[in-house]
Formats: structure tokens, C-alpha cells, sequence
């Protein structure tokens, strides 16, 4: 039950950032939709290439492709409501992305290892947390790669380190405790705490300037 609490904030969540990266781009409502569906469902298909699930579980149950097109369509239609945003609600937009972008990571972090110790590899600690990642980060990147901008996963506040530190703190919890709930929440809020603290103190990886 709590897995499935975790994909829909997740789906939700990341349907939402898709759909407000889709608006910025000035895309139209099926862009708007298939930007919101690649973000909710691409790292859940990217996991599952990687563990060799064919088909992948958004075409054999598309029940979360619906709620991420719903919510798509709901993030949609109130904006095209509402607009112009006045100028000192501008700030909103990045705001709400990192807001929902945060969440989704979280939620499918914790999503990835749990799918991977369910598929039978939980003695595999780093395959683990490698499915938590992608998992979390997979879909962010084909959002941005199809928006046609640099994926945030390079440049942007620490944006994987989070997600690879939750998915350690996951893994080694179970193999302390014995069990994955409190493993599940405290990964989870460790990406949360983490990613709100990049952004508020500005914290960055090193980068070169040529």
C-alpha cells in the first residue's frame, strides 16, 4: 500500500512538472500531454529496459499513463484559464517545477529499489540504488531532452546526488532493520531535505569554465 502511495505522488508530481515544462515551451495541449506522460512514466520504462521487464509496465497497465494525461490536462486547461500570469507570479512557474520535480524524485527513487528488491534482487545493493536513480532521474531527462534543454541532472542543484544518497540510505536501513517501510520514508525524506537545502544554500558540483 505504500509503494502504491509512492508511485502516485510521484506520477502525479512529475506529471505536473512535465506539463508546466511543456506550457513554458509554448506547446500545445498534445505536447503538453506526451511531455507530462515521458516525465511520469520515462523512468519507470528506463528501469524497466534495464531490468529486462518487457513489456514494460506502462504498456501493460497504462493506469498511471491515464493519471498523468489527467493531470496533464488539469495543469493545462487551468492555465490557459488564467493567463496572462501577472509578473510578480511569474516566480511561480520555476518555483512549482522544482517543487513537483522534487517530489518525483523522491517518490520514484523509493519506487526504483523497491521494484528491484520485489523483482527478487534484494541482495544486490548497488543494482538497488542504480534502479532508485533512474528510476527517479529517468523521466527528468527525456522531459528536458525533448523540451530541448540541458537535463537538470548535469547542471542543476545537486540534482542526482540526492536521489543516489536516499537510495543508499534505503538499502542499508534494510539491511539494518530488517524492514522497508521506515527504509521507504526516510529515503524518501532524505531527498527531500537534501534538495531543499541545494537550493536554498546554492549548493553546486565544481564545473570548469573554458
Amino acid at each position: 500500500m505504500l509503494l502504491i502511495i509512492f508511485d502516485l505522488i510521484g506520477t502525479v508530481a512529475f506529471a505536473i512538472s512535465g506539463a508546466i515544462t511543456g506550457i513554458k515551451k509554448r506547446m500545445d495541449i498534445f505536447g503538453v500531454n506526451i511531455l507530462a506522460i515521458v516525465t511520469a512514466c520515462g523512468g519507470g520504462l528506463l528501469r524497466d529496459v534495464v531490468m529486462g521487464d518487457f513489456p514494460p509496465k506502462m504498456f501493460v497497465d497504462p493506469f498511471y499513463v491515464a493519471v498523468a494525461a489527467i493531470v496533464a490536462n488539469i495543469v493545462f486547461l487551468v492555465m490557459y484559464f488564467h493567463r496572462p500570469i501577472p509578473q510578480k507570479f511569474a516566480g511561480l512557474y520555476d518555483r512549482g517545477l522544482f517543487v513537483f520535480d522534487t517530489l518525483g524524485l523522491a517518490a520514484f527513487m523509493v519506487d526504483g529499489v523497491m521494484i528491484g528488491a520485489n523483482f527478487g534482487y534484494e541482495d544486490d545493493l548497488f543494482f538497488l540504488v542504480f534502479l532508485g536513480v533512474i528510476t527517479g532521474v529517468g523521466g527528468g531527462v527525456l522531459r528536458d531532452v525533448l523540451s530541448i534543454q540541458m537535463p537538470a541532472i548535469f547542471v542543476k542543484h545537486v540534482y542526482a546526488l540526492p536521489v543516489i544518497f536516499g537510495g543508499i540510505l534505503m538499502v542499508i536501513m534494510h539491511e539494518v532493520m530488517g524492514t522497508w517501510h521506515a527504509a521507504m520514508i526516510c529515503g524518501f525524506l532524505l531527498v527531500l531535505v537534501l534538495r531543499v537545502m541545494a537550493r536554498h544554500f546554492l549548493w553546486n558540483l565544481p564545473k570548469v569554465s573554458i
